[in-house]
């Protein structure tokens, strides 16, 4: 007997648009309403959003407010406000999520492994013992045991 494991949210990423020119970074702060852009926390030159394609629960993104591919671009002041916001988000996920470990990183270019290359952002991975699995590794799907929702609600209040 075959067994199937749904995952109807990714339905919205696969038939939803896949045009370079629209940025969710510079789209999803300008929208005004972080709970439905999912933002946990902005300073003057970043914010921190929940990813809504997670690797696993409290997958975070943060990324400048300033729409560039380049890392050399980024004034001192970018590079302060964003490391401010990823060592709070380190803080966050550590108190909300109890993670054994948490991943840290960046894909600069396409080849590299960025999904929207022209607008750098750094990804913050909460990690598990024993959380990798044969869906991750053999059937190239997550399986989540949360919604992005309840995440949200546990960590806005910790920001």
């Amino acid at each position: 007997m075959t067994e199937y494991l749904w995952s109807p949210w990714r339905i919205e990423y696969i038939k939803g648009p896949h045009d370079d020119s629209v940025c969710i970074f510079c789209e999803k702060p300008a929208a005004g309403d972080d709970e439905t852009s999912r933002i946990l926390a902005r300073n003057d030159g970043a914010f921190v959003m929940l990813n809504t394609y997670p690797y696993n629960p409290g997958h975070l993104m943060v990324a400048p407010f300033r729409h560039t591919g380049d890392y050399e671009s980024l004034s001192p002041e970018e590079l302060l406000d964003a490391n401010r916001l990823i060592q709070a988000s380190l803080r966050v996920l550590r108190q909300g999520e109890g993670p054994h470990g948490l991943n840290l990183g960046m894909n600069l270019a396409r080849t590299a492994g960025a999904g929207i290359r022209d607008h750098l952002h750094w990804h913050i991975v909460p990690q598990w013992n024993g959380d990798t699995n044969y869906m991750s590794i053999v059937g190239e799907t997550r399986v989540l045991p949360e919604l992005l929702a309840e995440t949200y609600a546990r960590l806005k209040p910790l920001f």
